[in-house]
């Protein structure tokens, strides 16, 4: 069997997120994904909260800020700390029983050259909000090919119209710990494009929107009541 599964997915709960959770849901159902990976940024919470529901297979995961790089938690139901070394980040998450994947390795701004000598299980070869798409993807897949890692794809959507850009075809049957072994076997095909600009273009001027409510309210994309999500604009999880 092969699955549709979209590897890097950002909600509201990322500090620049603007998808809520229902609206996951929806627009992964409608791109036709059979499973997402939520991957927050340092947050593994509205994961944590998407994985009770039915309706969409859910790998729960980090996009954990390491030195020098963003790394892919994947398959972990605890936080994994920000701020460390690539390495330790990856041994980590092996720790959680997840598996590591460098993210956008050689997107403009977030470069992680100097990190490819930690052992990531898989590499993000293809971004869908990479801004020089066509290179990255490029360079990406020489990376991988150098570091014999398995390769993966992502639309790293952080607004609900950007989901399944890009997406992984995995053969393995439709069960998380069957695709985390599938992607460790390198039973994986990368494939998607380039977010287009006028939905980026939106993404980017209501992400800074909501970065600036934050900042005037001194809040976190995190800060919330035990139980709730954050709300930003309707952007709740009831």
């Amino acid at each position: 069997m092969k699955v549709k599964v979209d590897f890097h997915i950002h909600t509201c709960y990322s500090y620049d997120g603007l998808m809520t959770l229902k609206e996951l849901i929806v627009y992964s159902k409608r791109s036709g994904l059979n499973c997402v990976a939520v991957t927050d940024h340092d947050t593994i919470e509205g994961a944590l909260k998407l994985v009770k529901q039915d309706e969409i297979l859910v790998i729960p995961g980090v996009e954990v800020s390491a030195k020098g790089c963003h790394v892919l938690a994947l398959n972990v139901m605890e936080p994994i700390q920000s701020g460390l070394g690539a390495q330790e980040v990856v041994e980590r998450v092996h720790e959680a029983g997840g598996i590591a994947a460098l993210a956008h390795p050689t997107a403009a701004y977030k470069g992680a050259r100097k990190t490819l000598t930690a052992k990531f299980d898989a590499i993000e070869v293809i971004n869908s909000s990479s801004l020089f798409f066509d290179l990255s993807t490029y360079l990406n897949g020489r990376i991988a090919d150098a570091l014999g890692a398995s390769q993966l794809a992502g639309s790293d959507a952080h607004y609900a119209q950007e989901v399944g850009y890009a997406y992984t075809i995995v053969e393995a049957s439709l069960n998380v710990d069957e695709i985390v072994k599938a992607v460790k076997m390198g039973l994986t095909t990368p494939c998607g494009r380039r977010i287009p600009w006028g939905v980026r273009l939106k993404r980017e001027a209501l992400s800074l929107k909501k970065k600036i409510a934050l900042g005037l309210n001194g809040l976190t994309a995190s800060s919330s009541t035990e139980g709730e999500g954050p709300s930003f604009y309707g952007c709740s999880f009831c």
